[in-house]
């Protein structure tokens, strides 16, 4: 009985991924001055912009929501040369953050891990909530523990979105990922979306087609290289692509809204964004920021302080955005009895790291990958 009331509770919960706050962080400002010139919460960008609608907007609206429940100060920095940002710059901006008051440090991204290193060691007394992060440590092997890491088990998101799509009747998918195959969360993504897809195939007695790449999306930025390749995609019988990497998403729907195709959206819910948008694979970043900075405030941050946090089903932490996604023979109670069966157990999604996002070696049932 209690099994099922936890996993009852979930589904009835699973909205707060994409609406957790009755406040909306877009009408808090990004921007404040403080009456002593101090901050007293930071955050401190991924690369892209603040506004990217994706990554760095859901992790700074959770900064912004915590700010404004407690009446506290914040500000949001920048590191210096945009995408081309060096770990010297990130720590410079940290720096700022420090020594312009901050009592929390928000970083955003895994490209933070050698600035925070450095800026967690140096001070103490400040709070690092490390994003898409894992345990750091000093030089001499301590575990940092004024540094919780933060990450999501995207391939439950992933798994989602695959299986939802190729239940809507998709069979030829695309998968477009950032980082050139080293950021572990978009592995994971990409990962659970081709399980996902295989398992719903293989449900209906299908063969789908999933094109893969890495290609110009190592910068996560969007590029006029990037929106011809998957106008290619689109032109040779591809249906839909997971836009799986921030800015990268304009080249995607630009490419689709060309094609009169369809795009799956990633991290927070991207419908608002662009009408090619049929639903998106959601990790509860905006959420997860709010809880973290919030262990610093109620005197529990030894719970996660130095101890990796994998947030996935079990804490509301991934999912789809059932309210905004515009599937139709996939349905709300379709998403509902599945979401139930990976909580509890009944669905296995393997997330075994991938080198370089790689999945050649993976043998699929009802699945062709073809790289690129």
């Amino acid at each position: 009985m209690k099994k099922l009331l936890a996993i009852l509770l979930a589904i009835a919960l699973l909205g707060c991924v994409a609406f957790a706050d009755a406040v909306n962080p877009d009408d808090i400002p990004d921007t404040m001055t403080s009456e002593d010139g101090t901050y007293e919460l930071a955050f401190v960008t991924d690369v892209g912009s603040l506004k990217d609608k994706s990554f760095n907007q859901g992790t700074y609206d959770g900064v912004k929501l915590y700010a404004n429940a407690n009446s506290l100060s914040y500000k949001y920095y920048k590191p210096a040369n945009d995408s081309e940002a060096t770990d010297d710059d990130r720590y410079d901006a940290m720096k700022a953050a420090c020594d312009s008051g901050a009592k929390v440090v928000v970083a955003a991204g895994f490209m933070q891990g050698a600035a925070l290193t450095k800026i967690a060691a140096e001070y103490p007394d400040v709070n690092f909530v490390f994003i898409d992060g894992w345990p750091l440590a000093d030089e001499a092997g301590n575990v940092l523990t004024n540094v919780a890491p933060i990450s999501f088990k995207e391939e439950q998101a992933g798994y989602f979105a695959g299986y939802a799509v190729v239940k809507e009747g998709y069979t030829k998918l695309g998968f477009s990922g950032g980082g050139g195959g080293t950021n572990a969360a978009c592995c994971r993504y990409g990962y659970g979306y081709v399980q996902g897809a295989n398992a719903a195939a293989a449900e209906l007695g299908e063969q789908v087609e999933v094109r893969y790449s890495w290609q110009y999306g190592a910068s996560f930025q969007a590029s006029s290289e990037l929106q011809t390749q998957i106008s290619g995609w689109y032109e040779n019988g591809t249906e839909i692509v997971f836009a799986c990497g921030g800015p990268m998403f304009d080249s995607i729907t630009a490419a689709a809204s060309a094609n009169d195709a369809a795009v799956i959206g990633v991290d927070v819910d991207q419908s608002f964004l662009s009408d090619t948008v049929v639903t998106s694979a959601l990790k509860g970043i905006c959420e997860a920021t709010e809880w973290a900075v919030g262990k610093n405030y109620d005197g529990t941050w030894a719970e996660i302080g130095g101890i990796p946090q994998s947030l996935g089903v079990e804490n509301n932490a991934v999912g789809l955005p059932v309210e905004t996604w515009s599937l139709e023979s996939f349905t709300v109670e379709d998403y509902q009895a599945l979401f139930a069966q990976v909580l509890a157990g009944e669905v296995t999604i393997d997330n075994a790291d991938m080198p370089e996002g790689t999945i050649a070696d993976v043998e699929f049932s009802n699945v062709t990958v073809l790289y690129e």
